[in-house]
């Protein structure tokens, strides 16, 4: 069985399918903006629901996500292929309101399973980590042009390693430039970590932080969230699920923010507390480190 055909059977498998279903209670005829739809994972089963697909807008950036998400659109929804601050400030200028709106933040499992890609280095690929492939600057580009400062403050900030480890990581980047695998670059951050480590490999870290850095994704999640109230409806839900507690952060602060406005917030919380795909989701290993936070528009 070739590669290919293996991630398109593995392609939906989305992240806390169930607690997102309960929270969001799609209702038939409401309408759906899923502005990370990836492969349509959580889409599929909403609209199943709701059956409002003309009305109905999924998301990405990712150019293989909108040829996944071409049955979607013969059905009558609406792809839109843009980040999702763009496509967001689009919507709201065309006067788009929808029933529910949802953001699953983060790298999907094909993106992470196609080694061309960069994005891992379990299988060495081209250091890439674009989600939208038209942009210019890759992870390549920014390894092997970035000084030893910047490196050292995207590794610490965005990686969350201390500060002496990742300088000492960006130093050794810089002298045994150019590199242009994943494999190069992991196998050279373990050459340098100087401590006992078991599950996690050294070079997870400042992958994470690479990617971060590349696709400006926290800039993208403080940009987007004060005007996901725009998108809604009364009474309309939006949930968002995290993976790591940089975007878990920012969301949390914002919806925080919009709680304690008392009369004058325009989001209420569903969910007290995050759902946590450790404990909720415990059979589908990439959600471990997720977690879902719902709240409705007065």
């Amino acid at each position: 069985m070739s590669k290919e055909h293996i991630l398109n059977d593995n392609l939906h498998v989305p992240v806390l399918l169930s607690a997102t279903l309960e929270t969001l209670s799609p209702m038939v005829g409401e309408n759906y903006l899923d502005l990370t739809a990836g492969y349509g994972g959580h889409a599929s089963r909403i609209l199943d629901i709701t059956g409002n697909y003309t009305e109905s807008v999924l998301v990405d950036r990712d150019d293989y996500a909108i040829k996944r998400l071409k049955s979607f659109s013969d059905k009558g929804v609406r792809l839109l292929h843009a980040d999702f601050v763009t496509a967001t400030k689009q919507l709201i200028n065309e006067g788009r309101k929808f029933s529910m709106v949802l953001v699953d933040l983060g790298v999907s499992s094909p993106q992470l399973d196609q080694f061309d890609r960069g994005f891992s280095f379990t299988n060495s690929g081209p250091l890439d980590m674009r989600m939208d492939r038209r942009q210019e600057i890759s992870a390549k580009t920014l390894i092997n042009t970035a000084s030893v400062e910047e490196l050292t403050r995207i590794i610490s900030q965005y990686g969350e390693e201390p500060i002496g480890l990742a300088k000492t990581i960006s130093t050794a980047i810089v002298v045994n430039r150019p590199l242009s695998q994943t494999g190069e670059l992991a196998e050279l951050i373990k050459k340098t970590y100087r401590g006992k480590w078991q599950k996690t490999h050294p070079a997870t870290r400042t992958f994470q932080a690479i990617r971060i850095a590349v696709n400006d994704e926290l800039r993208q999640i403080e940009d987007m969230l004060p005007l996901l109230p725009d998108l809604l409806k009364p009474g309309g839900r939006v949930g968002i699920i995290s993976f790591h507690s940089l975007e878990d952060r920012l969301v949390k602060r914002y919806l925080k923010d919009q709680f304690d406005n008392g009369l004058e917030a325009e989001l209420l919380p569903i969910t007290k507390k995050p759902i946590a795909g450790n404990l909720y989701d415990v059979h589908n290993p990439r959600s471990r480190s997720s977690k879902l936070r719902v709240a409705v528009k007065k």
